[in-house]
Order: structure tokens, then C-alpha cells, then sequence
């Protein structure tokens, strides 16, 4: 079993309602995590926010039920067909016509067939291993100081890419294909938003692995809350004062 090399105590300074939970992809059996229970029956996204609000860790298999499509994005198993057309978005109300939710499917990120046998979901204080991806549940002025720790010593810009169902597979599956950081808003995602899984104002970070050390950092060397970000006030003071400042010494470089 591979140690942790990350310390994600720092996330501790956030204040966040739920500890962040770290996500494995595994084709093998994942060591020291306890199954999920063999009668549940849940969604991919329900499983997260049962392991946010019970804080424990588990892994779901591809013998678990699973009540949605978390199976088919997972490699686990295939579409059917009439869901594959597109009629179950229509149906729900989402799109005018069936075309539409078939459509996007073309985009949806999906993990090839039969690579992933289990799925662990762990509070980063019950890591076993350095997950594939990291999920922080926050509210907008924390999520804010979380993207600022992306950027902070890279430069990198923000993304946030969706689609108004299988919000899942954009939170879990992208950053875990792409390795680039992505966010959603729940509220705006048919299933966490019908299931009332998150407050409306809630955001959902996905984080990979290959990120996670650079948002260590970040929030380990930042300051969280920025004088700009006080009132409007001082915001605008110090951006002029900024500006008159370096105004004047650029008549003498």
C-alpha cells in the first residue's frame, strides 16, 4: 500500500462544513476500506455525499446497485439503447427533444470498459493512499481561496465544464482523464439538485492527483482572505494606490 505523501491538514484552515473526500479508481479490491453495505442502493453522487456527511470511508463495487447511470460512466456496464437515444432527458423535462440529451453524451466523460472494478470514497483524514481525485464541497468565498491555491504558483485559469445531468462524471471523471481541475454547481445538475444533496450555493471541486501538492502549496503559502475582499471600498483603494504606485515608478524603471 502506497503512504501519503501530501499533507491535507491545511484544508482544516478552510472552515468547510465537509471534509474534502478523496476518490480511487481500482481494478483491484481497494486494502483496508470496508465495503458499502450490501443492501444499498444509491446513486454515484449519493455515495459522495454519504461519505461528506457520515465521514466515513467505503468503497462501492461494480456488485453494488447502483440507481442511476454511475455504472455506465465507470466502465462497469453499458447503456441500454433506449436510454443511449436520448429519452430519458426528454421525459424528465431537461430537453425538448430526445436528440438533444443524445447529443452531449458524445462529450460526457466516460472511463473505458471493465478498468474499474471499485470506487473508494475517503475523508482525506482516512486516507489509505492518495486518491485520483479530490472533492472539496464549499461555499463560494471558500471556494474561491481553493482556486486562488490552483493558480497561486502556476498561473493556471479557472474551468468549470458540465452538463445539466451526469454531473458526476464532470466532477469525478474529467480531472481523473484530463488531470486538469473542474468545478460544478450541484444546483445546476438534475439529479443533486432533485435528490436536495447541497444547498443551492454550494460548489463542488474536482481535484487530481497531479494537482494536489500545487493547491497544498498554495494554501499553505497565500493569505485567504485578501484586503480587496473586505468592502469596496478598501478594494478600491488599494487596486489606485496600486496603480499610482507603480505609475510613478515606471517613469524611472
Amino acid at each position: 500500500m502506497a503512504e501519503l505523501y501530501n499533507d491535507y491538514s491545511v484544508f482544516e484552515k478552510l472552515g468547510l462544513a465537509d471534509e474534502p473526500i478523496g476518490v480511487k479508481f481500482s481494478f483491484f479490491r481497494p486494502e483496508g476500506v470496508p465495503a458499502l453495505e450490501e443492501d444499498a442502493a444509491m446513486s454515484l453522487c449519493e455515495m459522495l455525499r454519504l461519505s461528506q456527511k457520515e465521514k466515513r470511508a467505503f468503497y462501492f463495487s461494480k456488485d453494488h446497485k447502483e440507481t442511476c447511470v454511475g455504472k455506465i460512466l465507470l466502465g462497469m456496464e453499458d447503456m441500454a439503447p433506449f436510454a443511449e437515444s436520448g429519452n430519458i432527458g426528454k421525459r424528465l423535462g431537461v430537453f425538448n427533444d430526445a436528440r438533444c440529451n443524445q447529443h452531449f453524451y458524445q462529450f460526457v466523460p466516460k472511463l473505458d470498459r471493465g478498468i474499474t472494478n471499485y470506487v473508494s470514497f475517503m475523508p482525506v483524514s482516512q486516507l489509505t493512499e492518495e486518491p485520483d481525485v479530490l472533492v472539496v464541497a464549499a461555499k463560494a468565498p471558500q471556494a474561491e481561496i481553493v482556486m486562488r491555491a490552483m493558480t497561486w504558483s502556476t498561473g493556471e485559469h479557472y474551468k468549470s465544464e458540465c452538463t445539466p445531468v451526469m454531473g458526476c462524471a464532470w466532477l469525478l471523471l474529467k480531472p481523473y482523464k484530463t488531470q486538469e481541475v473542474n468545478f460544478i454547481v450541484p444546483a445546476l445538475v438534475h439529479g443533486p439538485h432533485g435528490r436536495e444533496l447541497y444547498d443551492s450555493d454550494t460548489l463542488l471541486i474536482g481535484i487530481p492527483y497531479r494537482w494536489i501538492p500545487a493547491i497544498i502549496k498554495g494554501l499553505s503559502e497565500m493569505p485567504f482572505h485578501l484586503e480587496g475582499h473586505e468592502s469596496k471600498e478598501k478594494y478600491y483603494a488599494e487596486f489606485e494606490g496600486i496603480l499610482a504606485d507603480l505609475a510613478e515608478r515606471a517613469q524611472n524603471p
